[in-house]
């Protein structure tokens, strides 16, 4: 990932042809004040480990980026858990035959590239159907067999930039038992969710016929968290608990039967479909739903002007919800409704 210093002449050209684009030019206004943010770095004169964290950091997402972007039109799974399950454990064998399924499906897998459960995820998915995005670690941090030496293997040196593209790049997260590293990306995962900083996905955790790890952590989850009122109860949606690879599949795949993706333009939630709702769903939806729209109703619309940026998703139906972003378990239950209204 490292890359050669660039020459002074050649730096100077890049910044005369970016300052000529037009400021009306969205990406060229953005990269103009990018650029800006790194001359301020140089008069804050932060000190060098300062410098050197954000020189990375932008390094290491610029790099992450470039591999992504060419599958963006694919959808990905993330699949956490422990790197110290030996492969000839049940659960890796579940991983496998779970991950296997979802590439059958269409979907790619992304892992921390170890061992254990990670390792077992990507030879399921096989090669061709899988990201790394490896730790940097005095110990741990050789990528396996599957994706070592593989263009979809990352490297990253700090565990924020590295969550970053977990997070940006999945459309579901699946968590298999794991220690305090599987636990921070679970918690990171649900916090991304409940706050509204994540768009809406399937968050699923597995375990084996009979077992208890999940349960034990979701009794903790209701009969601590919920009963200290910390969590509101809609958030206990946020996650489903299952010990079938085909079932968790499902799960995921129905997540996505009439849903297609979301995003924010303004002040609404614009909710993507496959198909469109008849005028009598909807009223039913604001009926059902009218606590996530006080200041208003779900519309069903075109596509807005804000959004022309994704020419590719303009033919879609849409629900213009006026979201108030306090219940993101209320959000996933209409998602669920509208998924059941497809034919």
């Amino acid at each position: 990932m490292a890359n050669p210093p660039v020459p002074d002449d050649q730096l100077r050209r890049q910044f005369e042809d970016l300052l000529a684009l037009p400021d009306t030019d969205p990406q060229a206004a953005l990269l103009k004040d990018l650029l800006g943010s790194v001359l301020r770095l140089n008069e804050s004169r932060l000190d060098m480990l300062d410098l050197k964290i954000a020189h990375r950091s932008l390094r290491e997402m610029r790099y992450a980026f470039r591999v992504f972007t060419p599958y963006r039109q694919r959808r990905k799974v993330s699949i956490f858990g422990s790197a110290r399950i030996p492969q000839d454990n049940p659960l890796c064998d579940l991983a496998r035959r779970f991950a296997r399924l979802l590439a059958e499906r269409g979907y790619m897998v992304i892992t921390g590239a170890g061992e254990g459960i990670m390792r077992a995820s990507n030879e399921g998915a096989g090669r061709e159907n899988s990201f790394g995005v490896n730790i940097l670690l005095p110990f741990e941090n050789e990528p396996n067999p599957t994706i070592l030496d593989d263009p979809k293997l990352i490297h990253f040196k700090y565990f924020f930039t590295r969550k970053l593209f977990f997070a940006r790049e999945s459309h579901a997260s699946v968590m298999f038992p794991g220690g305090f590293g599987t636990h921070d990306e679970t918690f990171e995962i649900l916090t991304l969710l409940q706050t509204g900083k994540n768009n809406p996905h399937p968050v699923v955790m597995m375990d084996l016929p009979g077992g208890s790890y999940w349960k034990k952590w979701e009794r903790f989850v209701r009969e601590d968290m919920l009963a200290l009122n910390l969590i509101s109860p809609a958030d206990t949606g946020l996650f489903r608990i299952m010990d079938s690879a085909e079932a968790a599949v499902d799960e995921i795949d129905g997540f996505y039967r009439n849903y297609h993706s979301s995003r924010f333009v303004k002040d609404r939630l614009v909710l993507r479909l496959r198909q469109p709702l008849t005028a009598a769903q909807v009223d039913d939806l604001n009926v059902r739903f009218a606590h996530l729209c006080p200041d208003g109703k779900i519309e069903q619309c075109p596509a807005l002007p804000e959004e022309a940026d994704e020419p590719e998703l303009l033919a879609l139906p849409r629900l213009a919800v006026p979201y108030h972003r306090r219940s993101a378990g209320g959000l996933r239950q209409l998602i669920d409704v509208v998924n059941a209204l497809a034919v």
